[in-house]
């Protein structure tokens, strides 16, 4: 990504049309549809990680502590989005993702929101550590964006 493009620190960008199914009454993409975009870059980003199949061998894995968005314009039909994963901030049992979608349509940023995922040990049913490996990753990653 071009230099001073709003997304060219986030190494994970994947592309999304906008849906005619996604307007709400009021002829825009309607608020909860922004956290499913959040959620395929989210995803997008685990699988460069390799994180889910560490969690398929481990059975620990992500679970979504909580999330956010900051709406800054309102996106219709049609318009084709960039949507923007990074890794902002990494514990010993959770890390911090930032989110960013570009309409180009508009030609500039149409959200930004963050998500706390907190590592899970699915059999036991709580939180647990970061699996060394997916740590060592996770540092890497986030020193890149």
């Amino acid at each position: 990504m071009a230099e001073g493009h709003p997304l060219a620190d986030f190494p994970v960008v994947i592309e999304i049309p906008v849906a005619w199914g996604e307007l709400d009454a009021f002829g825009h993409v309607n608020n909860t549809v922004y956290f499913r975009y959040f959620e395929s870059a989210r995803i997008a980003c685990f699988e460069v990680l390799d994180y889910l199949e560490l969690m398929r061998t481990t059975g620990v894995g992500p679970i979504l502590a909580s999330t956010d968005c900051r709406f800054r314009i309102p996106l219709t039909y049609p318009d084709r989005l960039r949507v923007g994963a990074r890794i902002t901030d990494v514990g010993a049992d959770e890390f911090t993702m930032g989110y960013a979608v570009h309409s180009e349509r508009h030609g500039r940023l149409a959200a930004e929101g963050g998500g706390r995922i907190v590592s899970f040990d699915y059999e036991q049913r709580r939180k647990a550590p970061l699996q060394p490996e997916l740590l060592e990753r996770l540092m890497r990653f986030g020193s890149r964006s």
